[in-house]
């Protein structure tokens, strides 16, 4: 049998090995911040729409649909992690690699290199598109914070935010990934506080206000279905809370024992932050969505008209923001400006910590194969001080400065962002899913439930969460299906300059895209 894919020495030094259980798991729940995204997603989810009716009645069974999805990948990623436990910062592209090079026959060995570009390219769909999205909403977030103290501020504003802010999280990821550690502590706790706050006064106003116009009759509205379609709509947007799990097998190089941390902080921080954070959050804020918190919106003729529960949600740039600020006016003795600065106050913080995370550990694939030439050779270098792939993250750091300043310049603009990366991270865990299958496919371990049932169920989950983004969306019509359009396009782009770049990189460096070699000479390609 051949051996894993060998792990090349760095040119500039080795990452740290700093992290223990607790490092992985936190880095992992700053990424998954269900404090930043209740307030930074709920008007995406509101302003989702199915034959011009909003799918938000459908949001809490399509939290769970992603959440099973989740776990499906969680356990997959954990596997691999366990199996391949020098990946290192790799993950998924190791996996992808090392799954076709322990094969004995040939046919399966020579995709080793293919499958590890393919799933490494893709990846950056979800990676690098991420961090944008998270410089988005601290813009915006921004913008309603000054706008309580009744200033007005354009879009311009909100992307000179946008950028200043990539900036400077640029500038602390540089440093390397422990400091970020601490800071992802304190953030933790801060947001983690926070939403139990929230969700406890949402909750406290619905039991003692009954004839506020709610929405939902009850808990059974909320959580039970009301349309598959609205439950697979509202999932594509609900994955984007649950992502970050993953991420920590991209942390392997600077586990202090990978082999037992990795895999326990994979599923840990899924199901403190998925299973009981935003379960709890989502329960909550929907039971209280009622037609007593209104917006006034302006048509395009310039006539105004006001709007109730999910209309006013998908009408506000922050309608978390005003439903505390209506809780706090009606039942805490007018104190909703200053809970609403609070609460937003502990969302900002949370996206800082959210943005750290993400440019830490979404540079580490591309680390990776810029240390195997697959990617521009500068971006797999390390820092001589810091250990981190600084090169990267001032490209990561940058590109997201540009997303971000994208995202900010309107609703339908940031919901395309959010789709754009939520389609790249579909495909990256269906196929990490498939790997599973394939590397423990000859292994004499291999379980029945482990090894086959679940990864195929993560495969079809993922399907079906593509088949909604794609098919489900794109019929729709309005400005859902432009956005889902738009976004789509621009993944397209990139898996075709993908392929152009594997082509011309192959013919420069001589190298087969097909591995030609026995499976021993061909690992570490």
């Amino acid at each position: 049998m051949a051996s894993a894919p060998s792990t090349p020495v760095a040119t500039s030094g080795e990452m740290k090995r700093t992290l223990s259980l607790t490092g992985l798991t936190i880095n992992a729940m700053a990424l998954i911040a269900p404090g930043a995204f209740l307030w930074t997603t709920f008007q995406s989810q509101t302003l989702q729409t199915s034959a011009g009716s909003t799918t938000a009645m459908d949001m809490v069974p399509g939290l769970l649909f992603a959440l099973l999805l989740a776990f499906l990948t969680a356990l997959s990623y954990s596997e691999l992690a366990n199996l391949y436990t020098d990946a290192g910062a790799g993950s998924s592209y190791y996996f992808a690699e090392a799954a076709f090079l322990e094969r004995e026959e040939a046919f399966h060995y020579k995709f080793a290199r293919l499958a590890k570009f393919i799933v490494g390219w893709v990846s950056h769909l979800y990676y690098w598109i991420y961090p944008g999205i998270m410089v988005a909403f601290t813009g915006v977030l921004v913008v309603y914070i000054v706008g309580l103290f009744g200033i007005t501020l354009s879009t311009p504003f909100e992307v000179v935010v946008a950028l200043i802010f990539a900036a400077l999280t640029g500038a602390i990821a540089f440093r390397g990934i422990s400091g970020s550690t601490m800071t992802a502590v304190v953030i933790n706790v801060i947001q983690l506080t926070a939403l139990v706050v929230f969700s406890l006064l949402a909750l406290l106003y619905r039991f003692t206000h009954p004839d506020a116009g709610y929405l939902h009759d009850g808990i059974t509205s909320v959580v039970l279905p009301h349309s598959m379609t609205n439950v697979l709509f509202q999932g594509t947007i609900a994955i984007l809370l649950l992502v970050g799990f993953e991420s920590v097998t991209a942390l392997g190089a600077e586990a202090i024992n990978p082999k037992r941390d990795v895999r326990r902080a994979v599923l840990l921080s899924l199901a403190i932050q998925g299973g009981i954070a935003y379960l709890l959050e989502y329960v909550s804020t929907n039971l209280f969505a009622n037609t007593s918190v209104t917006a006034t919106v302006t048509a395009a003729d310039g006539t105004t008209s006001t709007v109730a529960g999910y209309a006013a949600a998908a009408s506000s740039g922050a309608p978390i923001g005003d439903m505390v600020r209506f809780i706090g006016d009606n039942m805490l003795g007018g104190t909703g400006l200053p809970l609403a600065l609070i609460l937003a106050a502990t969302v900002l913080v949370a996206l800082v910590g959210t943005t750290l995370a993400c440019l830490n550990t979404g540079v580490r694939i591309t680390y990776v194969m810029g240390r195997d030439k697959e990617v521009p050779g500068l971006l797999g270098l390390l820092h001589g001080k810091y250990a981190t792939p600084h090169y990267g993250v001032l490209a990561l750091a940058a590109v997201s400065g540009l997303i971000g300043a994208y995202g900010v310049l309107s609703a339908d603009t940031l919901l395309q962002t959010i789709l754009a990366s939520n389609v790249g991270t579909f495909l990256v865990y269906g196929m990490t899913n498939l790997i599973v299958v394939i590397a423990f496919w000859h292994r004499a371990e291999r379980s029945v439930m482990r090894h086959i049932l679940v990864p195929v169920l993560g495969v079809f989950a993922n399907l079906a969460m593509l088949a909604a983004v794609v098919g489900l969306s794109i019929g729709s019509g309005g400005s859902t299906q432009t956005d889902t359009l738009i976004a789509l396009g621009f993944d397209a782009v990139w898996i075709a300059v993908g392929a152009a770049w594997l082509l011309a990189n192959s013919r420069a460096t001589n190298r087969s895209m097909l591995v030609q070699a026995s499976p021993a000479k061909a690992s570490g390609v």
